[in-house]
């Protein structure tokens, strides 16, 4: 009997390893399909990420106009739902859920639902905040926004001059001794111009604009020679307030960004003579006992002739880096003045034609974050010599050609949907050009 339970007992103890045996070797297929899970978790993601920034680069072009409508009306998870879905790879919740047909129906939502998605909002409000980031560039560099109606852009530009000249008259002695006079004459000047641009866009392709500057001008004139001696100096100062130029321009663009091809768009822009001209304007002593120092009666704040620039701007997204490159011609209009003279009591009538200016120029921005971005521009400007025509005989001025250049480093900045703020410094690398200049401009977009 003892060996009938002995051999039950062995056989229970058999059959209960087996039973442990069965449930363990259940366990690989349930890795397997965890497995599984975590890949496909893997794979949605990558997609997920992909298409989000699928849908963030074709925001940023219609954003500026080129070919896609502004906004989205599905959020980036639901474009990567429909994409998944329409490749036929299973959604996590059939997956994870197989038995539970409702569940799944209830997690699962088609792209063309209204079934909020989570985060959606402030990943769009990220989206369009670095789509202004860059907008700020992209205007700023190449070319209105042509999509936006209107914007008006105003701000401060304020340039300083520092002129130094050492005139010698007489003559050199044995090679050696120079006998004569030694003057040193020194000008310096700064300008804060104030303007207001109105852009409109009249159509997706086609824009204008329109420029009104108010300038302000103070310049410091200083001479040796007072009393008949070089070392001792005299100064004067002159300042004056008046509008300047304004002007309107024209763009189209010609090629909208897509593949390999830039951003091309074209541009047309009228000067009229509206500031103070600088012809006719008398020179005065400034200091009875030094002869040196003859200023000016008045400054200037305009060329004083019509002028039209005609302008080509290329523009290419790496993001997050954008290169730009422009170039221009302006052509200035022949003109008739009552009086070109600066002596005092002479009038002088004259055809005046104002050497044209050949301008080029390009640089790359680089967005730092979502709403600020930064950009380093090279420009440059050379003109031609001016031409006078009196009584028949066209002279040239001689001193009247020009070649200007500048390096500028900027920061772009989104303060508020709509309103922006653009800073900017400006270093002279040739002596036609101002020392330096500093920009500051607020933007805002309605």
């Amino acid at each position: 009997m003892k060996n009938e339970f002995a051999l039950l007992g062995t056989l229970a103890g058999t059959l209960i390893s087996t039973g442990a045996w069965a449930q363990v070797s259940v366990q690989p297929s349930t890795d397997e399909r965890i497995e599984r899970l975590t890949n496909l978790v893997e794979q949605q993601q990558k997609t997920i990420k992909a298409l989000e920034q699928r849908l963030n680069d074709l925001e940023m072009v219609g954003a500026r106009g080129r070919g896609v409508a502004g906004g989205t009306g599905n959020s980036a998870e639901g474009n990567a739902g429909g994409a998944m879905a329409a490749a036929g790879v299973p959604s996590l919740a059939q997956e994870a859920s197989p038995a539970t047909p409702g569940a799944t129906a209830a997690a699962t939502a088609t792209p063309g639902s209204d079934t909020p998605v989570v985060g959606s909002d402030a990943r769009e409000t990220q989206q369009q905040a670095r789509v202004q980031s860059k907008d700020l560039v992209y205007q700023s560099e190449h070319a209105p926004l042509f999509e936006r109606r209107l914007t008006i852009d105003s701000g401060f530009i304020y340039s300083y001059y520092d002129r130094r000249a050492l005139s010698l008259s007489g003559f050199l002695a044995l090679d050696a001794i120079f006998l004569g006079t030694i003057n040193l004459n020194q000008t310096k000047s700064y300008t804060l111009t104030y303007d207001t641009i109105a852009r409109y866009g009249l159509s997706d392709r086609f824009s204008m604009d329109f420029d009104v500057p108010l300038i302000y001008r103070n310049t410091n004139f200083l001479s040796g020679g007072a009393g008949g001696s070089a070392s001792n100096l005299s100064d004067a100062t002159l300042s004056t307030a008046a509008p300047g130029d304004i002007s309107m321009g024209l763009y189209y663009q010609f090629l909208r960004e897509s593949g390999a091809a830039p951003d091309v768009v074209g541009s047309i822009r009228v000067r009229a003579p509206t500031g103070r001209s600088p012809f006719g304007i008398k020179l005065v002593p400034a200091d009875p006992n030094n002869n040196n120092l003859n200023i000016a009666d008045q400054l200037p704040t305009g060329n004083g002739v019509w002028a039209v620039t005609a302008g080509l701007s290329l523009l290419k997204t790496y993001d997050p880096v954008v290169l730009f490159v422009n170039a221009s011609y302006t052509y200035n209009i022949k003109r008739s003045v009552s009086d070109i003279s600066s002596v005092q009591g002479q009038v002088t009538p004259a055809d005046v034609k104002l050497g044209d200016t050949f301008g080029f120029g390009g640089g790359l921005a680089l967005a730092l974050n979502d709403r600020t971005s930064m950009s380093l521009a090279f420009n440059a400007s050379i003109s031609g010599s001016t031409e006078v025509t009196t009584a028949g005989v066209t002279q040239t001025v001689i001193g009247s050609r020009s070649n200007v250049a500048t390096m500028t480093f900027g920061l772009n900045h989104v303060i508020t949907k709509g309103w922006s703020v653009s800073a900017a410094i400006g270093l002279g690398l040739t002596p036609d050009a101002a020392n330096y200049t500093v920009t500051l401009r607020f933007p805002y977009t309605f």
